[in-house]
């Protein structure tokens, strides 16, 4: 038999009835249904207002289940007494049936021990305040993945109640962590500057994320006709939404037929001047701003693409230009570290404040299509992320 492992759903559950899951709750659902197909001893651990839930596998099976269900309409009264918010009430009433032991928050190490859990697994920046409490339990590996530090690296781009809070959990990591898992070889260099600077850093191993891609759908009427660009992220400012407007300003200047640009995401913080100008738009101009997108929606759009853009001031992982690299969609990106170490020389690399390169690079790719699809990359896949984790915890 494996190694019996300890899977914190806590991320999971804070997401349940807050829409299509981000790219950190993907990560965590992905390992969820991982360890579902191991013969492997595992738990579920859940952290809630009142106190710790610990899910079985059969738990856990149900609890991926929940993923796509709707949440009840009431919380419970524990929940509804514990809880300030109401959508974070009602999953924990979802999710409080399928526990098969409960326990204080303080009393977490004792629930644990009993179980014979050599590995604990933390994939989603949530709950980071087990780490020192199950530091008493004897045995016990504590393996945390470590997205990126981009809130210490660029607080610029942070939002400021959340660089303090970023920082205490990072601590917790750097002192609680056994095995610190990096999802690129850039944000482990960056990570590890950091935790050098709090004493102390644990060891640590590379395993870049996978990438799934959804199956095409049918692209929304309307938007994909043409010649047309798009960029995906949430609209804030690291991922510079500014400059590609500034170069949609030079391209219509010029005169002539303009491609379209489809903005797709939802609006983020702290960036009310884009906001402004996505605003003040033509509804028929061809920058469009699209929200709401599912994954199949935005696959097909990424086929028919001209080219993916992707300006972004900094970056931990960067899924959207390998998924639109996997699909053979044209790569306009910022020269960062880790999009390089990811793509290679598949993309063009540009400086993300350089509006004139990007408004001829852009301008070239909507003359020039031939041979859009000869070329494309085979992206991480989960099955190598599993296997060298797996391998060490």
């Amino acid at each position: 038999m494996g190694r019996a492992r300890l899977l914190d759903l806590t991320r999971l559950m804070s997401r349940l009835g807050r829409g299509p899951p981000t790219g950190i709750d993907r990560v965590e659902a992905a390992w969820l249904r991982h360890l579902l197909t191991l013969n492997d001893p595992c738990f579920g651990l859940l952290r809630t207002a009142a106190g710790y839930l610990l899910l079985d596998r059969a738990g856990m099976a149900e609890f991926q289940a929940l993923l796509s269900r709707p949440l009840p309409r009431r919380a419970d009264l524990l929940s509804r007494l514990t809880n300030r918010d109401a959508l974070r009430a009602r999953a924990e009433t979802a999710v409080r049936p399928l526990a098969v032991a409960r326990c204080l928050h303080r009393r977490l190490a004792r629930m644990i021990a009993s179980l014979g859990m050599e590995t604990y697994l933390n994939l989603g920046h949530a709950d980071l305040a087990a780490l020192p409490l199950l530091a008493k339990v004897p045995g016990l590996r504590r393996v945390v993945l470590l997205h990126d530090t981009i809130p210490l690296d660029h607080p610029e781009f942070a939002r400021p109640d959340t660089v303090e809070p970023f920082r205490a959990k990072l601590r917790l990591i750097a002192e609680g962590a056994d095995l610190v898992i990096h999802s690129t070889a850039d944000a482990r260099q960056r990570s590890e500057a950091q935790m050098a600077r709090m004493g102390r850093v644990p060891p640590g191993v590379v395993a870049n994320l996978g990438v799934e891609l959804p199956a095409p759908g049918n692209a929304p009427a309307g938007l994909a006709e043409g010649c047309y660009f798009l960029t995906l992220g949430t609209i804030e400012p690291r991922k510079n939404h500014a400059l590609l407007l500034d170069v949609w300003a030079r391209l219509a200047a010029r005169g002539g037929e303009v491609p379209k640009l489809l903005i797709l995401g939802r609006r983020g913080w702290s960036n009310a001047a884009v906001f402004a100008r996505l605003d003040a738009l033509p509804a028929d101009g061809p920058v469009r701003e699209v929200a709401g997108l599912g994954d199949a929606e935005v696959t097909a759009l990424l086929q028919g693409a001209a080219g993916f853009l992707f300006p972004s001031f900094a970056e931990g992982f960067g899924l959207p230009p390998l998924e639109a690299a996997s699909l053979g969609c044209p790569v306009v990106a910022s020269d960062l570290a880790v999009t390089k170490e990811l793509l290679g020389d598949y993309a063009v690399y540009l400086d993300p404040t350089d509006s004139y390169s990007w408004a001829e690079t852009i301008g070239r790719l909507a003359q020039d299509r031939t041979g859009r699809q000869d070329r494309r990359i085979t992206p991480p896949s989960w099955e190598a992320h599993f296997k060298t984790v797996l391998n060490l915890a």
